[in-house]
């Protein structure tokens, strides 16, 4: 017998205030952890960014057991590492390999990308302070609400067509790496427009702080000036140029807009962030899920660390519409519920939806070969399992570890059914 009797319970789990969440009762972070401890109070003054479900050790998860003391959900991890699967504890030396999010996004989240797992090393090798662990983290995010953000290049016809139209965006680049990529884009050569897109955004990332900021300024009250007179500014991405502007005035991630793609997410899209590929989050409310590290190269709409010459080298400069960077996830019909699986081409994590409907009063959360975390986004009830003394009661926020091959019961009290998400292994 292990150290821990139960093999199902609650999580107690906490959140990071970044400066970019949405503030007190606006968050829905905030909400889920009010929702499932009672004892939580909101401030109206702070911002509630992240809520971390997991064993990573910036905000690790405490292990809730009624009688005995709270721990780290590492520290019970370590003493039954049987308990995350054999594959898993193989392929990932005892260690739970993804961590588990919801964000709430108010002001705009870094440009960014991720390394690869071979990078990452690099990158930790040679500069700890900033990068601190060796792995990669490929992350996917699931929209609980609209959401924006960007994610990915363009198609060469759209950033070519900016270039075109707005005359501030070819001083940044410069005119001459904007004719490269006019003339590239019209022969048809990949290889050579991936050559040339990187060149053009290069220059705008490397480009003079005090020209950035002129032209931008200068892009901005022309874009203003269009709508106070009530004209459509979307040919400028207006909407998404003033937001930032409010936010990080005067910063090149100003000009990205037109380079990268901009996603507008309804509830439920979803997108799968592999490595290199440029990224950031503008609003809204989301889940996340990712590889258990923290390794993020930034260079734009962010007071953090900035290493501009690394991203630059790192990125996959293959333009693509907006809509094949979305994630379309597999559904089925299981234990009487709707499901919906993400599963990415990786090891670390995959993300299992569960909607129960609202005539259905009862059903099984079954087993998997991983170890898992189930976070409670909508409804209430109680879970049973064959390791519990008594039943844990379910109900908006409530989070809780499943160990690999264990099954749950679940009584659904609510009236409209319940929405569950489940993060586990690949």
């Amino acid at each position: 017998m292990t150290a821990t009797q139960e093999a199902v319970f609650e999580l107690k789990c906490a959140c990071q205030n970044y400066h970019w969440g949405k503030i007190g009762n606006e968050s829905e972070v905030a909400s889920l952890l009010k929702s499932g401890d009672s004892s939580f109070q909101i401030d109206n003054e702070t911002r509630y960014a992240e809520l971390w479900m997991g064993t990573h050790p910036n905000a690790p998860s405490l292990v809730v057991i009624p009688g005995k003391p709270n721990k780290p959900l590492s520290e019970w991890v370590s003493e039954n590492p049987d308990k995350l699967g054999d594959k898993v504890n193989k392929q990932f030396g005892g260690a739970l390999p993804f961590l588990f999010k919801v964000l709430s996004v108010d002001k705009a989240l870094s440009i960014q990308a991720h390394p690869n797992k071979k990078h990452a090393e690099i990158l930790h090798e040679k500069d700890p302070k900033n990068y601190k662990d060796p792995n990669h983290k490929p992350e996917m995010a699931i929209a609980l609400t609209d959401f924006i953000g960007l994610c990915g290049f363009r198609p060469l016809s759209e950033i070519v067509q900016f270039l075109n139209d707005i005359e501030e965006m070819k001083v940044v680049v410069g005119e001459e790496n904007a004719n490269k990529l006019t003339t590239v884009y019209k022969s048809g050569d990949t290889g050579a427009q991936k050559d040339a897109l990187k060149q053009c955004f290069a220059a705008m990332m490397r480009q003079n702080k005090d020209i950035v900021q002129t032209q931008l300024k200068k892009l901005v009250q022309k874009v203003k000036a269009l709508e106070s007179s009530g004209q459509d500014t979307s040919s400028y991405v207006g909407d998404i140029l003033l937001k930032l502007d409010n936010e990080f005035p005067g910063d090149v991630g100003g000009f990205s807009i037109y380079f990268l793609n901009v996603m507008r997410l309804n509830k439920g899209d979803t997108i799968f962030l592999e490595a290199n590929l440029p990224h950031a989050y503008l609003s809204g409310n989301c889940m996340e899920c990712m590889a258990c590290s923290d390794n993020v190269v930034r260079a734009g709409l962010t007071p953090k660390f900035i290493d501009t010459e690394t991203l630059i080298e790192m990125l996959n400069y293959e333009g693509k519409p907006a809509q094949d960077n979305k994630y379309t996830p597999s559904e089925s019909t299981v234990c009487g519920c709707i499901v919906r699986s993400f599963t990415p081409p990786i090891a670390d994590f995959a993300v299992t939806e569960i909607k129960v409907p609202s005539d259905l009063k009862s059903t099984t959360l079954p087993h998997i070969e991983s170890a898992s975390i189930v976070i409670c986004i909508d409804g209430s009830g109680s879970l049973s399992n064959q390791t519990l003394s008594q039943p844990i009661k379910v109900q908006r926020g409530t989070i809780l570890f499943m160990s690999a091959n264990e099954e749950a019961d679940l009584n659904v009290t609510s009236e409209t059914g319940m929405l569950l998400y489940r993060a586990h292994a690949g």
